[in-house]
């Protein structure tokens, strides 16, 4: 076992959204715990956020988030110089491209402890035989330079377990949220206060969603479901809370935004930091996305008491229980899809007791406390003081 205080930690991820909003209670933990903590990633709007909590950040020229070989190419050599720079005791990287380029440049760099979390490895089993024999390869590749796989799915434990790789590298990681920031909120005064930062009037049936504004989130699915809910449910609202993402290529583009507003029951509210209040404003969660690891927003939906309504997929899984606290649907199936909603927006005696046992479901599996607990384990597991390599003593700040 290692002790980490003084221990330089490299946490790296493809934008900074990222390092805060997805990895922030984390970050703050190993700071906590004594360890110089560094985020690299492509600076953005929350690097100032970063650094207040004793983050420290170092940009990234090269980082994409969208298929670039060129840049790819260049990422990888920018990676090992930064790493032989910096001389992190352990580099934490964070999948898809980050965990791929970042576990080879760490051990081309001579960097002694490697970590990987698998938020979801970026292939699915109903994916084409191409696509999964290309990333099955080289997530095997790259998991060949790591000490520890981080594994939040267990459905992606099995896969990485089939291509061998070798099962004390493997750890069930799981995933969390603040359970005491993300708690329902059900008061007479909660419910019109989320109301009113939503634009969204008392006496409507609010489905809530949230996360990025991109097509594979399940976009199109929705707004067909909420063009028909006009004439089922005129009283339904749909509320979308995110931001554009204009660096993916399957992002919604303002003519969509508009589009969608058209319908008249769609409300988008872009970026939001009180996402935790306005969850109390929403009566049903939906999650029609394609693709997930193990979907943050939707533990969010669980922690804050809501029934959920999401795609029957991997990550989707994990939060919802099919008919206990919400309903998975097939995906793509807007029928279904909006059977779903229809049904739980008529019925607030099931919406109650699918909330509650989404809350109970919350506190037992999906606490982040356990997930920083098994992250700090696995760190405290690192060969750390073995013999760097040659190249590996860059400068110390």
């Amino acid at each position: 076992m290692t002790g980490l205080a003084g221990r330089r930690l490299v946490h790296l991820t493809a934008a900074d959204i990222s390092l805060a909003l997805l990895l922030g209670p984390q970050l703050r933990a190993f700071v906590a715990e004594g360890m110089e903590v560094i985020g690299v990633s492509a600076p953005g709007p929350f690097v100032d956020e970063l650094e207040s909590w004793g983050v420290r950040h170092v940009p990234l020229r090269h980082s994409t988030r969208s298929v670039s070989p060129g840049q790819d190419l260049l990422a990888l050599p920018e990676l090992v110089r930064l790493f032989r720079y910096l001389a992190p005791d352990i580099v934490h990287t964070h999948n898809p491209k980050p965990g791929l380029l970042g576990r080879v440049a760490a051990r081309a760099a001579g960097v002694p402890g490697i970590v990987n979390t698998v938020h979801g490895l970026y292939a699915a089993p109903e994916d084409p035989l191409t696509r999964r024999a290309t990333v099955y390869a080289l997530e095997r590749l790259a998991a060949s330079c790591s000490r520890f796989e981080l594994v939040q799915n267990p459905e992606d434990l099995a896969v990485l377990a089939r291509l061998r790789v070798p099962a004390d590298h493997l750890v069930l990681l799981g995933n969390g949220v603040d359970v005491e920031r993300f708690r329902p909120r059900r008061s007479a005064a909660d419910i019109t206060r989320a109301r009113h930062a939503l634009g969204i009037g008392p006496s409507a049936v609010v489905v809530g969603t949230v996360g990025r504004l991109v097509w594979q989130k399940g976009f199109r699915e929705l707004f067909t479901s909420a063009a028909r809910m006009r004439q089922l449910r005129p009283e339904v609202v749909f509320a979308v809370v995110g931001p554009e993402d204009g660096s993916k290529g399957d992002a919604l583009t303002p003519s969509d935004l508009a589009e969608a507003t058209a319908l008249g029951n769609v409300v988008f509210t872009g970026h939001r930091d009180d996402v935790e209040d306005l969850y109390a404003g929403f009566d049903l969660f939906v999650l029609p996305s394609h693709r997930e690891g193990f979907p943050r927003s939707a533990m969010e939906a669980a922690a804050s008491g809501l029934p959920i309504v999401a795609t029957d997929i991997r990550g989707c899984r994990e939060v919802v229980e099919h008919g206990v606290n919400g309903v998975l649907v097939p995906l793509g199936d807007v029928d279904a899809l909006t059977a779903a909603v229809d049904e739980l927006a008529g019925d607030p005696a099931r919406r109650g007791t699918m909330g509650a046992r989404s809350r109970a479901k919350a506190e037992a599996e999906f606490d982040d406390r356990r997930v920083i607990d098994t992250t700090l384990d696995a760190y405290r597991r690192l060969p750390l003081d073995r013999p760097r390599r040659p190249g590996g003593d860059g400068a110390r700040r």
